[in-house]
């Protein structure tokens, strides 16, 4: 059994917030392009009442700006994650000086929000179906064998051909 609290009510999700926020949008949008003239606020509001009540007797684009809504909220939670690691890695009195080591640690990153949103939404069996698909099959130990054998052969040759700095 669920528990509908007072903000989840029917009333206020389709109709009082859609008409509040596409009141406010509509108002600010007005107020900064002058669109009505100077020191109009009222005619502002009012229009700007007008388009939040067509808005609301609309299904289909109170529903798409319903999603669009719900796909920002969740999308700014998924960078402010992604920022707050950024910031615990980099903090504010480490110096990293190396650009390899700021990509590697940004990419970790961005791979592990990734990971964390496919965990978020339920989504995990694809990966598990990936790794078994990479990893439990009959070609796979000598293909990763061959592969870590061939990265180290590029690694080894990279590092004896890497100029070095003259001082």
């Amino acid at each position: 059994m669920t528990i509908e609290t007072v903000l989840q009510h029917w009333v206020l999700t389709d109709f009082v917030y859609p008409f509040l926020l596409v009141f406010f949008i509509a108002f600010a949008a007005l107020e900064k392009s002058k669109i009505l003239g100077d020191d109009k606020r009222q005619l502002n509001a009012m229009v700007s009442f007008v388009i939040g009540l067509i808005f609301v007797g609309a299904i289909f684009p109170k529903m798409v700006v319903g999603n669009m809504i719900l796909f920002l909220t969740v999308s700014l939670i998924v960078v402010f994650v992604f920022l707050l690691l950024w910031g615990f890695i980099m903090g504010e009195n480490i110096k990293m000086d190396s650009k390899p080591l700021k990509y590697f640690s940004a990419a970790l990153i961005f791979v592990a929000v990734v990971l964390a949103v496919f965990w978020a939404i339920g989504s995990w069996g694809i990966f598990t179906t990936l790794y078994n698909f990479l990893f439990h099959q009959t070609w796979s130990k000598e293909f990763w064998t061959n592969a870590l054998f061939v990265l180290v052969i590029i690694g080894a040759i990279a590092s004896v051909i890497k100029p070095t700095k003259k001082s």
